[in-house]
């Protein structure tokens, strides 16, 4: 297995997730549009607002998932599937570099 191509994918993912989440942060306490006494206009701000909230979640979620995944690249256990013990095939770390599971115990 290609420890370091992996770990140059999530190494590049982190960097990815960690400038998403400042760029949501930031939107989210600075807004660039303003409210104005408007009823729609605030109720289409909210809703930006939800949105921004659940991509924001999903990338400190995603961030999360990386960090384990170069935890485990440190520790050894990076490809190990944590159900059977088996590693992980390398076409499914090519394409979740951050999987936990093989293909077996994903589905």
């Amino acid at each position: 297995m290609n420890f370091a191509k992996h770990k140059d994918q999530l190494e590049s993912l982190k960097q990815e997730y960690e400038t998403r989440i400042a760029k949501i942060e930031d939107h989210l306490h600075n807004p660039q549009d303003e409210l104005d006494e408007h009823w729609d206009d605030q109720a289409i701000s909210m809703r930006q607002n939800d949105m921004r909230q659940n991509l924001l979640a999903e990338a400190q979620q995603n961030l999360t998932y990386v960090n384990n995944a170069l935890m485990r690249i440190e520790n050894g256990t990076y490809g190990e599937c944590v159900e059977c013990g088996e590693d992980i095939e390398e076409k499914r770390l090519d394409a979740v570099p951050y999987a936990t599971l093989c293909m077996e115990h994903a589905e």
